[in-house]
């Protein structure tokens, strides 16, 4: 990557040396630490370019009053000739306006970096494992999975772009009682399969079309081997089976999506290696699993079958938890709780952070798997950072009204009927312009509509009209130049100054693990350049081609290919592609 410094990056260092230079003078004390510092546009553009809250955050230490020290800084400030102004607002907030030469720096930044602008070394290589998706490998992928298929893998590169080493990760729940169902679901199509007439499916198995070719595949390779063989014959067999084609199934209706694992752990192999073993004899070293009796159900008489039996307990309440845990049950199976601790406990070996996307309706288990890592944490004597994010369901609809179901699954839309219908870029987008914990609709009608309304459109739209206009201007003759940069005025550097925004948005994000914040900003940018683009509307001279002046052309058109390039490189972070003509 190019060692181009990035507006923000360049003043923020400026602000540091200041700071530095008050330590050397004494005006701060030897040792301030300057991390809560920070420097970005102000709430208000008409108070300046940029605003930093140093005077603030380190007046405390330095016994001083915030507006006094905000003087002292803004003295040194007025030294450098890119700073027009340099204003103390309210309590000690420092607003700074810079001269027009310092965004033109920038939109040359941005064509000089390229495809990188916006990459930072913030994360300093530290490995981070997402694991996402992780649904049960009983079906194709569906609307239940797709929002958090979509931020877990946005949020990946997004941590890339931020300098973080990213493991994909996706956890293969094939040790429970829904894959013997499947099993059993898939001998019924395979018997189908066989012509023998299996009527209507019986409730409880799985009685999606998906299956059919399951049980083709397998009367072709068994024949009628196990079509009439007790279940104990076949069920393992068929269990491995089904898995295996059901994760192929899984990992194509990904791949529509873009999105691809680094790693595909399995929770069966997991137990035939004997982790969660390992795990409770590391915890037990530990003193942090114990033989306790589980305290009965609080709030009502205990069922009659309930007893006090004693059983592994996780010393979970010991972090946080309103309750120790059990990690096996009465039987000595693995509880989920203690196969899925022995599951952390494997990322761990190799991540220095651990991000987990999970679906809403697992609130309830976030407690204790962050006990879990906390004591892994505790343990090992280093600090395992563990976040769980919770994504909502999404509401289907089709012009305001809840959409059908898919035939090929039985019961759910499946990823890949969206994709076929809407295209995997509207499919991403629009899983990122909310929140993931906020509830969404998803509206099949909404979401291809040519409006501002519509965030995907609005945005592909700005990088259309960009790339057209350059195709346009080079029919005609012209090409973008950054000699006449000089003759960009206000309108064209409130386009740069948002541009300008990007980098700091990407470590914002990052440090939030927000990707959606991304989706955001670009909607803003393509707000600011649809704007633009408008004047020339009403005013010839305001166009990007203005064809009895050469030079202004060459300069606009350098910005809007500065401009298309950030939209670009913020779409690449959300895995859409930008798109060249609408």
């Amino acid at each position: 990557m190019t060692e181009t410094k990035t507006l923000y990056a360049a003043y923020a260092a400026l602000i540091e040396t200041v700071l530095a230079d008050l330590v050397a003078d004494g005006v701060l004390p030897a040792g301030t630490t300057f991390a809560n510092v920070t420097l970005e546009p102000p709430r208000d553009a008409a108070h300046g370019d940029l605003s930093t809250n140093a005077a603030m955050v380190l007046a405390k230490g330095a016994g001083m009053n915030p507006r006094a020290l905000a003087e002292a800084i803004t003295a040194k400030l007025a030294a450098f000739p890119a700073i027009t102004s340099a204003d103390i607002a309210g309590p000690g907030f420092i607003n700074l306006r810079l001269a027009p030469d310092a965004w033109l720096t920038e939109l040359q930044a941005i064509a000089a970096m390229g495809a990188d602008y916006g990459r930072s070394q913030m994360g300093a290589g530290r490995r981070v494992n997402i694991e996402y998706v992780s649904a049960n490998p009983t079906g194709p992928m569906h609307m239940g999975h797709c929002r958090g298929a979509v931020v877990g893998d946005a949020l990946g590169t997004l941590l890339e772009w931020a300098g973080h080493r990213v493991t994909r990760e996706y956890y293969i729940n094939d040790a429970g009682g829904q894959v013997d169902t499947l099993a059993r679901s898939v001998h019924l199509r395979y018997r189908e399969a066989l012509g023998e007439d299996i009527g209507a499916i019986p409730e409880g198995l799985y009685p999606g079309d998906y299956l059919k070719p399951v049980g083709s595949a397998l009367a072709e390779t068994y024949s009628d081997k196990y079509q009439a063989a007790p279940e104990a014959e076949w069920l393992p067999m068929f269990r491995k089976e089904a898995v295996a084609r059901m994760m192929e199934l899984i990992k194509s209706d990904l791949a529509m999506l873009g999105i691809h694992h680094d790693v595909f752990a399995s929770e069966a192999e997991l137990q035939a290696a004997g982790k969660p073993e390992t795990a409770e004899a590391w915890l037990r070293a530990h003193d942090l699993v114990y033989d306790g009796v589980l305290e009965a159900p609080k709030g009502k008489a205990p069922p009659e079958d309930w007893e006090p039996i004693e059983l592994p307990l996780f010393r979970s309440t010991k972090f946080g938890d309103d309750q120790d845990r059990p990690i096996r049950k009465s039987s000595g199976a693995w509880t989920y709780f203690g196969a899925d601790l022995a599951y952390h406990m494997q990322k761990a070996e190799s991540a220095d952070e651990l991000i987990d996307i999970w679906g809403a309706d697992h609130a309830g288990t976030v407690k204790r798997i962050k006990a879990a890592v906390a004591a892994l944490s505790e343990g090992e004597g280093r600090p395992i950072p563990f976040d769980v994010k919770l994504v909502q369901m999404v509401q289907l609809m089709r012009g305001g009204e809840p959409a059908k179901m898919s035939k090929r699954s039985g019961n759910f839309i499946t990823i890949a009927d969206m994709i076929d219908e809407v295209g995997k870029n509207v499919v991403r987008f629009t899983m990122l312009t909310r929140k993931p914990e906020a509830q969404m609709e998803f509206d099949f009608v909404k979401v291809v509509e040519a409006s501002k309304d519509n965030p995907v459109f609005y945005v592909q739209y700005a990088h259309a009209r960009i790339r057209s206009t350059l195709r346009k201007a080079a029919e005609a003759g012209f090409a973008p130049d950054a000699a006449p940069l000089d003759q960009l005025g206000a309108e064209e550097i409130a386009l740069i100054r948002r541009a300008a925004q990007f980098p700091r948005e990407i470590e914002a994000a990052a440090r939030a693990r927000e990707p959606h914040r991304v989706a955001f900003f670009l909607y803003d940018l393509a707000s600011d350049l649809h704007s633009f683009w408008n004047l020339g509307n009403d005013r010839v001279e305001k166009r990007f081609i203005v064809e009895q002046d050469a030079s202004l052309t060459g300069a606009r058109l350098f910005l809007g290919q500065a401009i298309g390039q950030v939209i670009r490189n913020g779409l690449g972070v959300l895995g859409v592609e930008a798109v060249e003509s609408m």
